[in-house]
């Protein structure tokens, strides 16, 4: 992997916390909110985040700090098919 994507990983999982803290505790948020908000584009070029911003969901639930649901049921991120939703780790 390189330097580059690295950090996008990074500003990935940190965005995804923040906009999660900015919510109440009990919220969710699209994939494609972190996606947009970290992409500096215009138009919808930040669609070509969304893949590597579900990647970076599933670490932060590998880190225990968000939980992926699905239907509002966690969901493991192994088995995912579809649309997500992410919440903070209860």
């Amino acid at each position: 992997m390189e330097d580059d994507e690295r950090q996008m990983d990074r500003r990935l999982e940190r965005t995804i916390l923040e906009l999660l803290e900015r919510r109440d505790p009990k919220a969710t948020i699209c994939p494609s909110d972190a996606a947009r908000a970290v992409y500096e584009g215009e138009g919808d070029g930040w669609r070509a985040l969304m893949e590597p911003t579900r990647r970076a969901a599933h670490r932060l639930v590998e880190a225990g700090e968000v939980e992926i649901s699905q239907g509002g049921d966690p969901v493991e991120p192994s088995k995912v098919r579809g649309p997500i939703r992410i919440r903070r780790a209860r």
